[in-house]
């Protein structure tokens, strides 16, 4: 996979962009392609007034996908008006993130595909906030385990699977605390060509998880899709059981925390901690991982894992911005061998431009190395979004 291919993708996303903008051109109010304030490229005001939609094309540079591949990610933003609420006598504003809605159709080198739905928003008279997905995908994906005496090995697998999830928060008072629920459903074939390893039970081969758990949350960052400054963290639980209807009885538990902090008027610190455990006998392909740039899918994989990361961005002017990452983590069976766990690392680099200022939406390229690979990354808004 080579750079150009990437830089490629990020000017289609804005040649893409103003070409559709041609179909909205015979309305009766012109809409502008620049921004007021420093008459550069933006489409805040397009997707504000003419209610279009910014189509991203996505290089995947996965290597448990093939290394690469595909997809267009048709995204549609609708602006929301902000809470106005009185606390302590005081008139108080809260931004709300605009409603999402979009839609994606992936392929890779290794005859990986998919078709993808999906919304995210606010309902605001109720103060739920809310998101699901759907569709189907096609997956041929390698895993990896250590045996004695043997080594390292890996394993390719296909799947294909139909899904659903879905959560709903209630915010409180203050909105930004809220909880509530979400739910998984998936259904899942699984192929492998050959005799079938001994870590995959026969029940694995074809079944059907539903999960449903509490989740909470605290969210005071200043934008949802770039932030500066503030703290996003979730707790969430998943519990699948037969009695609703379940292949498996197990539990996940999820947690994270993603802060922003401006260091210079310029320089935006951000640091994540990640982490998951599995209680029970969950299937194979849904145990926690090191989720990193840099690091495949499901590479190191087990009961557990921990890991964190850093980044700094660096807004040189106005528009552009310079990223640099770091970060480690480990996967683990049980936390007794966490101390004989071995960390995996990954950094890396790359940039931004401001292409909603009224969004706060900034999009870009990463490149990032880890303990074996180099990736890239097509960047819409932060890659912690969660």
């Amino acid at each position: 996979m080579k750079l150009n291919l990437r830089s490629i993708s990020f000017w289609v996303v804005l040649i893409c962009t103003f070409s559709f903008t041609n179909s909205v051109s015979a309305q009766k109010k012109k809409i502008s392609l620049k921004d007021s304030l420093d008459n550069a490229f933006d489409v805040s005001d397009w997707v504000i007034e003419a209610h279009g939609f910014i189509p991203i094309p996505y290089i995947i540079t996965e290597p448990a996908l093939g290394y690469i591949g595909g997809a267009i990610v048709p995204v549609f933003l609708t602006p929301k008006t902000p809470y106005i609420d009185s606390v302590g006598g005081k008139r108080k504003i809260t931004p709300v993130g605009p409603d999402i809605t979009g839609g994606a159709f992936f392929y890779t080198a290794n005859n990986t595909w998919g078709a993808i739905l999906f919304r995210s928003g606010t309902w605001k008279k109720p103060r739920i906030k809310y998101r699901m997905a759907t569709g189907y995908a096609d997956i041929n994906m390698d895993f990896y385990r250590t045996f004695q005496n043997v080594g390292e090995q890996k394993f390719e697998f296909n799947f294909k699977s139909y899904f659903f999830h879905a959560f709903g928060l209630k915010q409180f008072k203050n909105p930004k605390w809220a909880a509530g629920l979400q739910t998984l459903l998936l259904f899942t074939k699984v192929g492998y060509a050959g005799t079938v390893p001994d870590f995959v039970t026969p029940k694995e081969l074809n079944s059907n998880v539903v999960s449903v758990g509490p989740i909470a949350e605290f969210d005071n960052r200043d934008n949802t899709f770039t932030p500066n400054k503030g703290i996003k963290t979730r707790l969430d639980t998943y519990w699948s059981n037969n009695v609703i209807g379940s292949d498996y009885n197990y539990g996940k538990i999820n947690f994270f925390i993603n802060a922003y902090k401006p260091l210079l008027p310029n320089l935006i610190g951000g640091i994540r901690l990640d982490g998951q455990q599995a209680l029970g006998t969950a299937p194979f392909y849904l145990l926690p991982y090191i989720d990193m740039r840099g690091i495949p899918t499901n590479r190191y994989q087990g009961q557990a894992d921990v890991l964190t990361e850093a980044e700094l961005r660096w807004d040189f002017n106005r528009r552009w911005s310079l990223m640099g990452f770091g970060g480690t983590g480990k996967a683990f069976d049980d936390w007794s061998e966490f101390g004989e766990a071995d960390w995996a690392y990954s950094y890396g680099t790359g940039f931004r431009y401001l292409l909603a200022r009224k969004f706060g939406l900034r999009m870009g390229i990463d490149v990032a190395r880890g303990p074996e690979k180099w990736a890239y990354y097509i960047v819409f808004g932060s890659t912690w979004l969660k």
